[in-house]
């Protein structure tokens, strides 16, 4: 039985390093962030509500994907939730297809990355001074979904070492 991870958050949380450091510790799958790819073919264009909407079609089709491919554990970098959260900071609504996806069982554990590492800039990032902000938000969207949390903070080997054990809680071991 397959178990889908996501790590989610605020930007410049480490959530790419870090899923990809879980895949490599537990010999899993995982799916980048589409929204990057997607974003990066597109240099000076400003997104809109439209392309959210293809970012989360593309990045569900990815996960979904990369389940297909076998495997017990898949790690998903960014989910749903980030994309409802830009979509209703940017433009003050979320298609509502996305508020139902998020309603659906979909991960057995969210790793919610803390912004307690340093802000490394991006052109893809766009709000370095509302970090705290967005982690508020993350947490109570989170609380509204009740999906299984695990708040991950620390730096480097200890964040890695933080969310290895928390994925080893749900795996059983």
């Amino acid at each position: 039985m397959l178990r889908r991870v996501s790590l989610t958050g605020p930007e410049s949380t480490g959530k790419s390093t870090l899923a990809a450091q879980l895949a490599a510790h537990f010999g899993a799958d995982h799916v980048p962030e589409y929204a990057r790819e997607y974003l990066a073919a597109r240099p000076g264009v400003a997104y809109t509500l439209p392309d959210l909407e293809v970012i989360a079609r593309g990045q569900l089709r990815r996960e979904d994907a990369a389940a297909g491919r076998g495997g017990q554990l898949l790690f998903c970098d960014t989910d749903l939730l980030v994309i409802k959260v830009w979509a209703e900071h940017a433009f003050g609504q979320c298609p509502a297809w996305i508020s139902e996806e998020l309603r659906r069982p979909r991960y057995a554990l969210t790793l919610l990355l803390d912004v307690d590492l340093p802000w490394q800039p991006d052109p893809l990032r766009e709000h370095p001074h509302r970090r705290q902000h967005f982690m508020a938000v993350y947490r109570q969207q989170l609380r509204a979904l009740a999906w299984p949390v695990v708040e991950i903070s620390g730096g480097g080997e200890q964040r890695l070492a933080r969310a290895v054990a928390a994925v080893g809680a749900v795996l059983g071991d």
